[in-house]
């Protein structure tokens, strides 16, 4: 085992830590570290849904724009270097084993004096914070991991905060209400900083407009500062125009598709303007452009073959079954559809199902590499009756029969409910 392998297995065994909400570690962490956060602007983005993909649509925009930028995200799908990445490009591994060796050296540190080992996303957030100090950043991309108040995160300072839509999560973390969570995600609002929300739901509204007001922060509605009008839809792009108060984009060939990603960049446009209004930056609206044009973010309704059709997407609860089933309409009327779908034993996988009932045809039910999945039992009783078949089978084996039933049959097929199977399937096709 390399030195780098041993260093990820030791950081991986810090999940045996659980969650634990607070921001006193994280800040400890940042201070035996020299506060590497500060060394950069920070645009900070919370939400149950879409905020991976608002995130990476406005890390592409800055870099066009001439940029250094650094994009923390979670989870990874193959490599944890997924998570931190500079100029769209994940740290290298030499670089990875370097930080693990400072952070462990910090963990010590504070464990030492708290009595209590800082967490795998307390160490992972203090490694890209530390990675994009070296790499000279000039602005950092930041996506919560749960929450926002007490999320590792919301250590930072941002110039602009984002929350995008919200719905039920983490409800034992969060809240049970969306009211409750909406206050969570608020926690990211920051004195005197603009806020761009993109959630649509009337209790999060409520909520997240009561606590701009007591923090002073100016709140903006995306959809209310930019219009964005669905021009053509193919399984390569959609061709959406964009335009705001302050900026006419033209016509943009998004290769993000459906709905909700013509919503998330709305919300992208919105906090990009924000941020460069609070920092000053110049963004022309050819970066943007070309930025939104050039994103990849892998396994959000990615398109693996497009006859037969075959899909992945990592949606894994209610709201975002909600969206993808209505992308698959979008793109592939009239087509029934098979799920290769394995999921988290913490979900709700009849209410994820419940969307696709109409023209769910077959599922290949498939556990996760992890201990965390959800038995098949459990997910063969979720599965609506009528008219579906259930096969069990290795994800594997399920994709090639998947594959070839919806050549046999006209249909498209979709591999769903987990991010970790995403990223299982990445690797069995070898990207």
């Amino acid at each position: 085992m390399t030195f780098l392998q041993d260093s990820l297995e030791r950081l991986y065994a810090r999940r045996r830590f659980g969650i634990k909400p607070g921001l006193e570690a994280e800040r400890q962490l940042l201070e035996y570290l020299g506060h590497p956060e500060r060394a950069y602007g920070v645009l900070h983005v919370a939400g149950t849904n879409g905020k991976g993909s608002v995130c990476a649509l406005a890390a592409s925009a800055l870099r066009e724009a001439g940029l250094k930028v650094g994009l923390y995200t979670s989870p990874h799908l193959v490599r944890f270097n997924e998570r931190i990445r500079v100029n769209g490009e994940p740290i290298g591994d030499d670089r990875v084993a370097d930080l693990l060796r400072q952070i462990e050296e910090a963990a010590a540190q504070v464990a030492a004096a708290r009595g209590r080992e800082p967490t795998f996303f307390e160490c992972a957030t203090a490694m890209a914070f530390e990675a994009f100090r070296r790499a000279g950043v000039q602005l950092a991309v930041v996506e919560t991991g749960m929450g926002g108040r007490l999320d590792a995160t919301n250590v930072v300072e941002p110039l602009c905060s984002v929350i995008t839509e919200i719905s039920l999560e983490h409800t034992a973390f969060l809240g049970t209400s969306v009211g409750e969570i909406a206050r969570e995600k608020a926690g990211i609002i920051k004195p005197g900083r603009p806020v761009i929300v993109g959630a649509g739901d009337p209790e999060a509204r409520s909520v997240l407009e009561e606590e701009a007001r007591m923090r002073s922060s100016f709140l903006s509605y995306a959809a209310e500062c930019v219009t964005a009008e669905v021009t053509s839809r193919s399984l390569a792009y959609q061709s959406v125009a964009l335009t705001s108060g302050m900026e006419s984009y033209g016509r943009i060939r998004l290769p993000l598709l459906g709905d909700h990603q013509v919503d998330n960049a709305a919300t992208a446009v919105a906090a990009l303007e924000a941020l460069s209004g609070t920092a000053g930056l110049d963004l022309p609206r050819s970066a943007v452009k070309r930025g939104f044009e050039s994103v990849a973010w892998p396994g959000r309704f990615e398109v693996l073959r497009e006859e037969p059709p075959v899909v992945l997407d990592g949606a894994h609860n209610p709201g975002a079954a909600r969206v993808l089933a209505r992308t698959l309409r979008q793109v592939l009327p009239g087509r029934s559809v098979g799920l290769v779908l394995g999921m988290c034993a913490d979900k709700d996988a009849h209410a994820f199902l419940v969307p696709f009932a109409k023209r769910l045809r077959r599922v290949w039910l498939v556990p996760l590499q992890n201990d965390r999945s959800m038995p098949a039992a459990d997910l063969r009783r979720a599965v609506p009756g009528g008219r579906t078949e259930v096969v069990e089978a290795a994800l594997d084996v399920a994709m090639a029969e998947a594959a070839e039933w919806a050549e046999e049959n006209g249909a498209a097929v979709c591999v769903t409910g987990s991010l970790f199977l995403v990223g299982e399937a990445l690797s069995i096709l070898g990207q």
